[in-house]
C-alpha cells in the first residue's frame, strides 16, 4: 500500500563514513571484518527494503590531494589517521530522518569511527 510518504519527493543525503584505516592496531581480524561486513549488509539492507537506498561505493586507501598552485601530494591519508572509507547516498524525509538512519551504521562500533550526514544540493542547475 503506497504511504503519503512514498508519494512525497524525498531529499538525497550522503552518509559518509569515517574509519583508522592506516594504524595496523585498529584494524579488525579477518573474522571481526566478515561480522562487520554482515552487520553493514543488514544495515544498508534494511534501508534498502524501504526503498530508501540511492547507492554508496567504498573507497580505496590510495589517493592523491590537489592543493592549490598546482601541488599534489599522496594521501589523503598522509595527513590523517580518520580517512574517509565509503559512502551511501539515501533518501529521507529531513536530515533528522537521515541522521536516524545513520546512527544504526556499525562503523559506529569501532573507537574513534564517524559518521556524518550530509544533504546532496546541486550547484549544477539542470
Amino acid at each position: 500500500m503506497e504511504t503519503q510518504t512514498d508519494r512525497r519527493e524525498m531529499d538525497e543525503y550522503l552518509i559518509l563514513m569515517r574509519l583508522d584505516l592506516l594504524t595496523k592496531e585498529a584494524q579488525p581480524s579477518p573474522e571481526q571484518m566478515q561480522g562487520f561486513m554482515e552487520m553493514y549488509h543488514n544495515w544498508v539492507g534494511d534501508i534498502a527494503a524501504r526503498n530508501r537506498f540511492v547507492g554508496g561505493k567504498g573507497l580505496s586507501t590510495e589517493g592523491k590531494v590537489l592543493k592549490p598552485g598546482g601541488i599534489v601530494t599522496d594521501g589523503p591519508f598522509v595527513e590523517i589517521k580518520e580517512s574517509l572509507a565509503g559512502f551511501i547516498m539515501v533518501k529521507a524525509e529531513s536530515l533528522e530522518d537521515a541522521t536516524a538512519m545513520a546512527a544504526a551504521c556499525p562503523i559506529l562500533y569501532g573507537e574513534g569511527n564517524s559518521v556524518e550526514v550530509r544533504m546532496i544540493s546541486s550547484v549544477h542547475e539542470k
